[in-house]
């Protein structure tokens, strides 16, 4: 408390004295805000030069403020390099002037991509100090064969861009305003390692097929053995790859979409014994081996069996891009993995009904589903059949007239391609697709396991009566041995029965009604099975459209798109008319929810189960039971069922916190008044045992984290 006109002495204006205090105190408030966001010891010094003298931590304050003026924004990332997917990376931003909570990060991979060919961004306002402008974010990433940098972009309302979107009609942030680039983060060798390692049943009982990828085509193989310790067989690994001239359309073959997909490789496990658990990796010498996984060999002899059966699971990804990605994926993977390891040494296979990755011309959207799915293809056989978003096209070759509003572009230019050469099922179906991409495989096929047998096929090509699809159909359900297999599933993408009311499908369900069911009917199929309809939902025993008075013959018709993808249509009531659903459930439809979730198949010779268990509590929700001679025994009439909104947390955290960078500044600055501080603190706490020490009270000023 000293007169600024003599110091020393006392003030002989007190009031005159309060008004100047008071006035610097505020203009120290303002320089704290508009430095808030620098460092903490622009703080200590504004605190110290507003309790005690002035004079030198003003000029203190005032010349680091200055100095920070033109202070440029910055971006860190650590660690620089990663090993493999899943590995996290933590980006670091500071100085950051007048943060917006449009500023954004976006993600590259190449490094060197134009700023619009990013593969996703985030918001730099997910962080909690985004305001104070530094913050950070941690993302896992995937393996892309690709170095990854990251950009911070400055996002203005008057620049939104209302014909820049994404699928989901959202606009696309802009890339102006560039405020700072980070350093390349690598992978390392990881570049060679083996990734997305997935399994499928082959044509023969004996094998097991295994897939992967990896970023150059050096020669890899696969060893494997009954003991970890003892992986005494090989056998060498074909590797393939599709380029971007056999992409069909845009997004797919586009500057934006495209991402070199690597090298995918393919070989099988020879010569397995039955129901033997065997240990595998895949690799090289020169390039590294993957871990060691594990699988359950097909018993020939077997009559149990186990199935987890979905459609429509996609992919989450730690990021916002392009297109809609599926959250609820990781909760449905989460849970299979959960009953698969329950399973102890019993073999179990997937089966996954179409729409696959959601990709739908962004390339890398195959690598972060792979990277996904790889804890539960790598100890199971991962199955598949075809999707509207794997395939349509303009030009598909099989596109009659009454199909024409139902065949679009819903492969964003894959024209099927990654769906044929990443995944290899039994069999030799495919078609050609009229140009430079290769034909189309993995389109209809069948295989046995327990007293199960599995057929798969396709609803976006052929299938009338007289195509090659239909007549593979009706051999192979007329060759089914029942006594080894008494009951048979069928599986395929678009829904013969369902109650969603999507008018642009009724035709091709009524054809399908036309030219498969006979044989279905015929031929005492067991059950349906359907996506493309984001929900589930079980029917009666059915034939055309209509419950069947005896049991026999008529198969259960299920509805299992409800893997992932959050499109749905509207089956709950609506609020002012909570009595009256949108699509009214007709007597056809025994059971079906909104909830996510997947199916549960549990078969022997005398009887199969099916169980839908909810992503939201991993607990059965519905089943059915059906003995070998056909009659269902249980599956009660239910009405539609309203989902628990409680989600289950996803199994790793996509975004975390950490310390905010310390500019060099700040090191500098802090050794240079060290000593001035500790010995200014010093005298004016020796001074502070005056009598007036009360009245210099000082409350601390409030930021936004506050």
């Amino acid at each position: 408390p000293y007169c600024w006109a003599k110091i020393g002495s006392r003030c002989p204006y007190p009031r005159k004295r309060t008004i100047k205090r008071r006035r610097i105190k505020l203009l120290f408030i303002f320089l704290l805000r508009r430095c808030s966001g620098h460092n903490h010891f622009l703080f200590t010094v504004a605190f110290i030069a507003m309790i005690g003298n002035y004079s030198f931590f003003l000029l203190l304050f005032v010349s680091v403020f200055i100095s920070l003026a033109n202070a440029k924004e910055t971006i860190s990332i650590s660690p620089k390099t990663l090993n493999r997917s899943g590995d996290s990376v933590v980006i670091q931003w500071s100085d950051v002037e007048s943060p917006s909570d449009l500023d954004w990060l976006g993600i590259y991979s190449p490094p060197d991509s134009p700023h619009d060919h990013f593969i996703g961004y985030k918001f730099l306002n997910v962080s909690p100090t985004w305001k104070s402008g530094f913050g950070s974010i941690t993302l896992p990433l995937t393996n892309l064969r690709s170095n990854y940098s990251f950009r911070i972009f400055r996002w203005t309302q008057s620049e939104i861009d209302p014909k820049h979107k994404d699928h989901d009609q959202n606009p696309l942030p802009g890339t102006k305003h560039l405020l700072a680039e980070s350093e390349q983060l690598t992978f390392g060798s990881a570049v060679g390692m083996p990734e997305q390692i997935h399994l499928a049943y082959a044509e023969k009982v004996n094998r097991m097929r295994v897939m992967f990828v990896a970023g150059d085509e050096e020669e890899r193989f696969v060893r494997y053995g009954e003991a970890k310790e003892m992986l005494a067989n090989s056998a060498a690994a074909r590797g393939i790859r599709y380029e971007r001239e056999h992409m069909c359309n845009s997004p797919a073959n586009s500057t934006i979409g495209w991402r070199d997909p690597g090298w995918i490789f393919n070989t099988a496990m020879k010569n397995l014994n039955n129901g033997v658990r065997y240990y595998y990796q895949v690799g090289s010498d020169s390039k590294g081996w993957s871990e060691i996984h594990s699988f359950i060999a097909r018993d020939k002899f077997g009559e149990d069996t186990v199935a987890f059966m979905f459609g429509d699971m996609g992919c989450a990804t730690p990021y916002t891009t392009f297109i809609r990605t599926q959250d609820e994926s990781i909760s449905t993977v989460k849970w299979i993995l959960r009953d698969i390891e329950a399973l102890g040494d019993k073999p179990a296979l997937v089966s996954h009904i179409g729409d696959i990755s959601y990709a739908r011309g962004y390339s890398w959207v195959w690598d972060e589903f792979f990277a996904q799915i790889e804890p539960i293809a790598s100890k199971v056989p991962y199955h598949v059949c075809i999707g509207n978003h794997e395939y349509d096209f303009p030009t598909q070759p099989w596109k009659p007239d009454w199909a024409a509003s139902t065949y679009g572009n819903d492969g964003g230019g894959e024209c099927g391609v990654p769906y044929s050469i990443r995944f290899d099922m039994p069999g030799n179906s495919s078609e050609p697709t009229g140009m430079k991409a290769p034909a189309t495989r993995n389109l209809y096929y069948s295989y046995d396991m327990g007293s199960v047998h599995f057929v798969y096929i396709s609803t976006e090509t052929n299938f009338l009566q007289g195509g090659s699809q239909y007549e593979f159909i009706k051999r192979d359900l007329e060759s089914v041995d029942r006594k080894k297999t008494p009951f048979v599933v069928v599986q395929g993408h678009r829904p013969m029965y369902t109650t969603s009311n999507e008018v642009r499908d009724t035709t091709i369900r009524q054809k399908m009604v036309e030219h498969l069911e006979p044989l279905f009917v015929k031929n005492n199929v067991t059950l349906a099975l359907w996506g493309h309809v984001h929900r589930y939902e079980r029917f009666c025993p059915i034939s055309n459209n209509t419950c069947g008075k005896t049991w026999q013959g008529n198969p259960v018709h299920l509805v299992i798109g409800m893997a992932g993808q959050d499109w749905q249509p509207i089956w709950q009531p609506r609020l002012n008319h909570p009595d009256l659903p949108i699509f009214p459930q007709p007597e056809q439809s025994m059971y079906r929810t909104g909830e996510f979730g997947y199916t549960r198949l549990v078969a022997n010779k005398e009887k199969l189960t099916v169980s839908f268990v909810g992503n939201h509590d991993g607990e059965v929700h519905d089943t059915v039971e059906m003995l070998a001679s056909g009659e269902v025994i249980s599956g009660i009439k239910e009405t539609t069922k309203t989902p628990n909104l409680k989600t289950v947390p996803a199994s790793a955290t996509l975004v975390g916190n950490s310390e905010s960078n310390v500019s060099w500044y700040v090191k500098g600055a802090s050794l240079m008044v060290m000593g001035v501080l500790l010995g200014f603190i010093g005298g004016y706490f020796t001074r502070g045992k005056k009598g007036s020490a009360s009245a210099n009270r000082w409350i601390p000023v409030k930021n936004e984290e506050t």
